[in-house]
């Protein structure tokens, strides 16, 4: 429950500016509804903190705990968060309308490469000048690369002209990321 409170909106001691609070002990125990004064004077003979870690609650929820503590065990649950955090980039790939064969399957297993590698794929084509007349061959480009890829991939947006641009993203299927897991060999007996 107090794991989701800002920091910097969190109410201790005699900034607490309610009537009444609903207070609990740093046992977890509830000891029932005080005047802040009291609930402090608790906390201090116990020396410790009254922090407000429901304040939209009617009466207010308080806790008594050590301050310094809770922030220091807090931040340290967040850097954990943090290392577990898998941040996606996206790499781009850019074609031309006149891609040759050898070519494109160099590009498409680039863009096989980045979803295994779990990154999100924006293929493009340019168009310079007339091209822009020939978009239609553009589009099948990135048609058949979406159909290369399929199975690797989830279309996240299907191609879209910006511009002189045309490009869709790919992004990897969540099971693309993991390797297979080989059966183990039954022994015979």
């Amino acid at each position: 429950m107090e794991d989701d409170i800002d920091k910097r909106f969190i109410r201790t001691n005699d900034r607490i500016r309610a009537r009444e609070i609903r207070v609990i002990d740093d046992e977890g125990q509830q000891i029932g509804i005080l005047t802040p004064y009291d609930a402090l004077k608790m906390a201090r003979e116990k020396n410790l903190d009254l922090v407000e870690i429901s304040p939209t609650a009617v009466p207010p929820v308080c806790r008594i705990m050590d301050y310094g503590k809770f922030l220091y065990q807090q931040e340290k649950k967040e850097r954990e968060a943090k290392k577990h955090q898998k941040t996606i980039t996206v790499k781009e790939v850019k074609f031309r309308i006149n891609v040759d064969d050898h070519d494109y399957e160099t590009k498409k297993n680039h863009v096989l490469r980045f979803l295994d590698d779990g990154d999100k794929v924006k293929a493009t084509i340019f168009f310079r000048g007339r091209e822009m007349t020939r978009t239609g061959l553009g589009r099948q480009i990135l048609e058949r690369l979406i159909k290369d890829v399929q199975d690797n991939s989830i279309v996240e947006f299907r191609p879209r002209q910006e511009g002189n641009t045309l490009h869709a993203i790919l992004a990897p299927k969540k099971d693309a990321g993991q390797k297979p897991v080989a059966p183990q060999a039954t022994r015979a007996r």
